[in-house]
Parts: C-alpha cells; sequence; structure tokens
C-alpha cells in the first residue's frame, strides 16, 4: 500500500516535463491522477496508459484549457466524479514569452498572467470545498526562482510567479485550521524537452556552442552549474503530501541550485 493510496492528484501541465514527473511520483505513492494538458492524442493516451500499467492505478486525461474557468472548474469536478475526491491540487501549466516592457504584445501579457496565476486561484477556489469537507488536502503551486528574484524582459513571467507566491501564503493562512497545507515550489532551471529546445535557437542567436550556451546562458544563475533534475521537483512534491510536512504550509521551497541565495 503506498502512502497516497485512495487518494487522487490533480496536476495541471502534466503531459510532459516537471507536471509529468509530479503524476507519476503521485502514482508511485498509489494516487490515481487526473492529468492535464496539451499534445498531441497519441503521445497523451501513451503517457496515461504508462502511469496505470507501470503503477497500477488509475489515470484520467481532462484537456481543460487554463484559461478557461468553466473548464477548470469541470477538471476538478471531473477527479471528484471519477474518483470521489480531489486530494491532491498540483497547479503547473506554465508559458513563457520574452519581450522588452515596452514592446511585450498585451495578449501575451494577458495569456501568461491566465494561465501561470489565475488558473491556479480557479483551480483552488474549485477543490477547496471537498478539500475541507473530507478534511485533508495538499495544494502545491509551481513556482520559479523568478517567484523571489527577477530577470529582464520577463515582466509577465515574473509578475506571475510573484504572484503565485503571495496567492499560496494567503490560501495557506484560510486553510491552516483545516489540515490543509498550501506551498510552492520555486524551481532553477530544470532539465526539460522545453529547456532542450530552447539550445538551438540560443546557440544561434548568440553565435554560441551548445556548451556555452547551456554554461554561460542557462546555469550561469545556479552556482551549483547543474540542472535541477524533474524528480528531484516531483520528490519534494510527495514530501509535502506526506505526513511529517503537516506544519509546512505558506512555505516557498527553492529548488534552484543555490540561484535565489546570491
Amino acid at each position: 500500500m503506498g502512502t497516497l493510496s485512495g487518494k487522487t492528484a490533480v496536476v495541471t501541465g502534466s503531459t510532459s516535463g516537471i507536471g509529468l514527473a509530479y503524476a507519476r511520483a503521485f502514482a508511485g505513492a498509489g494516487a490515481n491522477i487526473v492529468i492535464n494538458g496539451f499534445g498531441a492524442p497519441a503521445d497523451i493516451e501513451k503517457e496515461r496508459s504508462a502511469i496505470e500499467k507501470d503503477f497500477g492505478v488509475k489515470a484520467v486525461h481532462s484537456p481543460a484549457d487554463m484559461t478557461k474557468p468553466e473548464e477548470i472548474a469541470e477538471m476538478i469536478a471531473l477527479g471528484e466524479k471519477t474518483y470521489g475526491s480531489v486530494d491532491i491540487l498540483v497547479n503547473n501549466a506554465g508559458v513563457q514569452f520574452v519581450s522588452p516592457i515596452e514592446e511585450f504584445p498585451i495578449d501575451k501579457w494577458n495569456m501568461i498572467i491566465a494561465i501561470n496565476l489565475s488558473s491556479a486561484f480557479h483551480s483552488i477556489r474549485a477543490a477547496v470545498p471537498g478539500m475541507k469537507k473530507r478534511g485533508w488536502g495538499r495544494i502545491i503551486n509551481t513556482a520559479s526562482a523568478h517567484s523571489l528574484v527577477a530577470s529582464p524582459f520577463k515582466s509577465a513571467y515574473v509578475s506571475a510567479k510573484h504572484g503565485i507566491a503571495g496567492l499560496t501564503k494567503a490560501v495557506a493562512l484560510e486553510l491552516a485550521t483545516h489540515k490543509i497545507t498550501a506551498n510552492c515550489i520555486s524551481p532553477g532551471y530544470v532539465w526539460t524537452p522545453l529547456v532542450e529546445k530552447q539550445i538551438p535557437d540560443t546557440m544561434k542567436a548568440r553565435g554560441m556552442t551548445k556548451e556555452q550556451v547551456i554554461n554561460d546562458v542557462m546555469l550561469d544563475a545556479q552556482p551549483t552549474k547543474e540542472f535541477v533534475t524533474v524528480e528531484q521537483v516531483a520528490a519534494l512534491a510527495l514530501f509535502l503530501c506526506g505526513d511529517d510536512a503537516a506544519q509546512i504550509t505558506g512555505a516557498n521551497l527553492s529548488i534552484d541550485g543555490g540561484w535565489t541565495a546570491a
């Protein structure tokens, strides 16, 4: 029996990368899973069925669009209807756009705030009544080193991630007497397919080798000079779901190779 046996986890933005690692970590501990995100249907089905096959739990996919509050509410309802509860909610969906502020497209600002910040509000709002009723819950928000420090040309992303840190604290205080914790995890550069795909473009734009891009651009901010792995982020989330973490709430937990210590 896994430590999360009988529990259900909803993880947004979980068809790849950090989100998929969260989903697989919770499944490994016995939780049923609602994955969410875009992608080729065959790829999503492959990951969904792999969770069931590898861990002997149930997994369903919600195609909810994180810019649409009614679809986010439906995603939570899907978890409750399918499994009887939503006990763990991980807000992980995120997008990025880089531009000087005076040229920053208004539609990109609105999209990043909607997906990276407002979606977490909508999903928490929908999940909390059930958690309160059952007297247990874990809310985990994927923030970023950018919830604590800024980088130029990322005004929307930095604003959204600072907002996630504040939302987490407010929710933690509201739910403190209900045995529901709310925390955020703030990774630095994590090795994901998304990061890997940025390398060729950056090589071209800056006239650099792959090694130079990795060391001088990506890992410049991380004193350890190593990427965080998705498994390390997922292991921290799994710890937050356990009894030993019952008194950790309202926290912003950095996992960034020392980036925000500098």
